[in-house]
């Protein structure tokens, strides 16, 4: 996985408002395995809120909006693993504060979940001691400080798998130019490698190409795709990333055959684990890999955004075959509509294929100069230096003193940086933050 590098990248979750009601934190669950723990708000509904992290000391801060302590939680948990402490406050905008005072440097995912046969809405925390081995991305004996980032990048269908079809182009050989395209465009990039699933008319069944991206170390699985739909007026590109109710149906076949076969989270083998245990060491991996897929495939998006129409801007959970593994954050990108005549012509077009190629690149460079791991040269290189690459792009509710209290900076150096006469920014613009990679 690509792992958040070592000063937290900020993840920013906002819905729609008219999606939420008030809410109540009902419960406040928290337990700790290895160098990894998990904290779980029980919640009455869905929440919007806001996470990041303070340090001198250590802490992770949890903004929820219209929110406060339900009556029967009388008490905060005791810490565990990375968390000494937990606390709460109502602040002044109405907003619920839980903060988590750490006991050391962690790095951290979040996702929200919805109500189950066992409970309601939640808003999960994963915690990881920095310099642990993740769980997401498996930490390999021939990795070397300074390597390079790997992105293996599938070309759907292929050989007897036309998949769809325009009236004077194939899905397999579209989608086969573009993935050559932006390999070459990968490899062209300091501290980047990429990975061709397949360089050639040939169909590979989906279980071999995650198993190829994992054999190879991937830190990224990129799929790319055209669509087709039978009103020909539907056009534009979007973004899929992982849907856990595939990827734990994959997870449960794989636990149920630990007595016939090695299963690894990881570098951790889950055979001589009980199954409870097994079970939530693997939801961990899942629940990683769905947040940081979700996070590269924003990215993606919005670059993709800049330069063709989007058929959505949202990037959508989906149950997709090559989108289940456990281990390394993956993405699908529809390029287009190939039954759209005039969305046809332009992936017919080199120039115009090389600009998608850009954009997926910019997108997926966005996201590992933010969060790099930290055993390749793009980390190195970010702690010698100024990040002066990493980016930060604007979302609904972002001001300029929020954008600086999260990456621990000055909003005198934000509007240096980006030449602000003003703290006026816009939904979608993208900032530069001047900080230390490593600080």
């Amino acid at each position: 996985m690509a792992q958040i590098r070592l000063t937290m990248y900020v993840l920013l979750l906002l819905l729609a408002p008219a999606a939420f009601a008030a809410s109540s934190v009902e419960n406040v669950r928290i337990w700790s395995e290895n160098s990894k723990t998990r904290v779980v708000l029980d919640l009455s509904h869905p929440v919007q809120h806001t996470i990041f992290t303070l340090r001198g000391p250590d802490r992770l801060v949890i903004d929820l909006k219209d929110s406060r302590l339900a009556k029967s939680l009388a008490t905060m948990p005791k810490g565990a693993g990375a968390v000494r402490s937990i606390r709460s406050a109502v602040r002044a905008d109405g907003q619920l504060r839980v903060v988590l005072d750490l006991n050391t440097a962690v790095r951290s995912r979040t996702f929200t979940a919805g109500p189950n046969a066992t409970y309601g809405d939640r808003l999960v925390i994963d915690l990881e001691k920095e310099g642990a081995l993740s769980t997401v991305k498996r930490a390999s004996e021939g990795y070397r400080p300074g390597r390079d980032i790997v992105i293996a990048i599938d070309a759907g269908h292929g050989g007897k798998d036309p998949g769809t079809s325009g009236r004077h182009s194939k899905e397999k050989d579209i989608v086969l130019a573009i993935s050559k395209t932006l390999a070459d465009k990968i490899n062209a990039e300091p501290g980047m490698r990429a990975l061709l699933i397949r360089d050639r008319d040939v169909f590979v069944e989906h279980k071999e190409r995650v198993a190829i991206a994992q054999d190879r170390d991937a830190d990224l699985f990129v799929s790319i795709h055209a669509d087709g739909f039978k009103d020909r007026r539907a056009a534009g590109a979007s973004v899929f990333a992982l849907n856990l109710d595939r990827a734990n149906r994959e997870a449960k076949a794989a636990l149920s055959k630990r007595d016939k076969a090695p299963v690894k989270v990881g570098d951790v083998l889950l055979n001589d684990k009980d199954p409870v245990l097994a079970s939530v060491l693997y939801d961990l991996s899942q629940s990683a890999a769905m947040s940081a897929s979700m996070d590269v495939g924003n990215h993606v998006s919005h670059e993709l955004g800049r330069v063709t129409t989007m058929h959505s801007t949202k990037v959508r959970e989906k149950s997709l075959a090559v989108l289940t593994s456990a281990e390394i954050p993956s993405i699908l990108v529809e390029s287009g509509f190939l039954t759209n005549p005039a969305e046809e012509k332009r992936l017919r077009d080199k120039a115009y294929r090389g600009r998608l190629a850009n954009a997926i690149l910019a997108g997926v460079r966005s996201y590992f100069y933010t969060n790099p791991p930290p055993d390749t040269q793009i980390a190195m290189d970010l702690r010698r230096e100024p990040t002066r690459q990493v980016r930060h792009v604007v979302a609904r509710g972002d001001t300029v003193s929020q954008i600086a209290e999260r990456y621990n900076v000055s909003t005198a150096a934000i509007r240096r940086a980006n030449k602000l006469s003003n703290d006026r920014i816009r939904i979608g613009q993208t900032l530069s933050i001047p900080i230390f990679a490593g600080g």
